[in-house]
């Protein structure tokens, strides 16, 4: 039965995914450097499992893919390849083939393959783009970086605001310009200002003579283009947008951002906390070496190192009380390792909180009388704990009581610290989740070490 749920998940994996055979067929391909198996084996691939692939090969193997693969590398695969290696696979690739696939691409794609590059490479790229397209592009980069403005996509289909069902299904039968994807059609006055959009659906479904004023959807809202994009994402999250005009400074239309771009900057801000909270740079990538992965993470260790140092501190001052009972050296890292683990708790809470507005200036209070009240329950349950252990393992109940007193005071630090080191480095404008955990750790490691070596130092001694 056991066997039987494993192929079941393997199966439903491999549905996603290439399978384990493919990817060992693929690997094989490149070694023996046999270009006709590797097209075969990828020939009715998705482009997200040919650029999944791309970005899990080593920097080496990629490169002989590269040069082997002799399928169309079009916009799409390029778009789907991860920020952190695309420029890597673009500069291997002939330049006929780059511009092929850039002319397929949206413009909101196109912004995003050559917005970090160099003035020479962007040029080179736009210079493949039509007139217009290039236009697009190029007003999209004059907005600011994660802004509306680089994520939205110029090509826009609108209507005036005074026609039928009739005359606008009738206007998207005749053009050929139309984006693959679209979920709007959006009205428009003379001055191209946005009034209001009409989804497909009802448009389908409603009369020709039916004014498009009578079916426009109440989710109606406008984009500056100069929004940062993680406000646009949170806004689609909250009012379950699909779609949404981008207006400039005069409230004229300039473009559309689509809930696919949305929900792709609302996991990249996710995937980003999570890994700063970790103290791990956002460019890190599977397929990185050793010596990238080490450069960028030793930083953080470096700090963490003289934080530590800190706590070393508070325990050298107590010097005395350790060496008359040496059990407690044994015991100081009970109170501080939970500390930091309730720490975590409160801050991962928090931090999330922060991300999606649950957590405001108008709630703090109340969460921070909250987090204060959990944090003297828990330390109460394992005083309890500690105690029942001192006096029944131990044999000294004295010891159990210090434990358990160190412990409520250090639960009490972390989980209020948790909320408010977030909170304060939020009102200052740093990232809370790109510093909050070492200053959460170093306060719950010195406030252990402190409460549980001071009180010991005045029961025991």
């Amino acid at each position: 039965m056991t066997e039987h749920r494993e192929t079941e998940a393997e199966l439903a994996e491999d549905d996603f995914e290439l399978s384990r055979k493919d990817l060992e067929a693929i690997n094989r391909a490149i070694d023996e450097q046999d270009g006709p198996a590797l097209d075969r084996l990828l020939e009715h691939e998705h482009a997200a499992d040919i650029a999944d692939l791309i970005e899990q090969l080593t920097p080496p193997r990629r490169r002989a893919f590269l040069s082997l693969y002799s399928g169309e590398m079009d916009g799409e695969i390029l778009s789907e390849i991860d920020d952190s290696i695309r420029e890597e696979v673009i500069e291997q690739l002939p330049h006929e083939v780059v511009a092929e696939a850039v002319r397929e691409m949206d413009s909101d794609d196109v912004v995003d393959l050559i917005e970090d590059m160099d003035k020479s490479e962007q040029q080179a790229i736009l210079a493949a783009l039509d007139d217009s397209d290039r236009a697009a592009v190029e007003r999209s980069l004059t907005y600011p970086e994660y802004s509306a403005g680089r994520l939205m996509q110029s090509e826009v289909v609108t209507a005036p605001e005074h026609w039928t069902v009739g005359e606008t299904i009738d206007y998207l039968r005749h053009e050929d310009w139309l984006p693959d994807q679209f979920y709007h059609v959006i009205m428009v006055d003379p001055r191209r200002h946005p009034k209001g959009y009409v989804t497909l659906g009802k448009l389908l479904a409603s009369r020709r003579e039916t004014p498009l004023r009578e079916i426009t959807e109440d989710s109606f809202r406008t984009i500056s283009a100069r929004q940062d994009e993680g406000d646009v994402a949170y806004a689609f999250n909250k009012y379950h947008l699909i779609s949404a005009p981008v207006v400039d400074d005069h409230d004229r239309l300039v473009g559309v951002i689509t809930i696919d771009d949305a929900m792709s900057v609302l996991d990249e801000e996710h995937e980003e906390d999570f890994l700063r909270m970790a103290r791990v740079s956002d460019e890190s990538h599977v397929s990185d070496g050793p010596l990238q992965t080490a450069r960028q993470r030793l930083p953080w260790l470096v700090i963490n190192l003289f934080t530590a140092s800190l706590s070393a501190l508070v325990i050298s001052r107590f010097e005395g009380t350790v060496a008359r009972l040496v059990i407690l050296a044994a015991l100081m890292p009970i109170v501080a390792s939970t500390g930091g683990i309730a720490g975590t708790q409160s801050l991962a809470v928090a931090v999330r909180a922060l991300a999606t507005r649950d957590l405001t200036s108008t709630n703090a209070r109340r969460v921070i009388l909250r987090e204060l009240a959990a944090g003297m329950l828990n330390g109460l349950g394992l005083a309890v704990i500690l105690f029942l252990a001192g006096t029944f393992i131990l044999g000294a109940p004295m010891i159990g009581v210090v434990l358990g007193m160190a412990m409520i005071c250090n639960q009490i630090v972390a989980a209020t610290g948790g909320v408010l080191v977030p909170l304060g480095l939020s009102k200052l404008g740093v990232d809370p989740a790109l510093a909050s955990g070492t200053f959460v750790t170093t306060m719950t490691d010195m406030m252990g070490f402190f409460a549980f070596l001071g009180l010991a130092s005045w029961i025991l001694i």
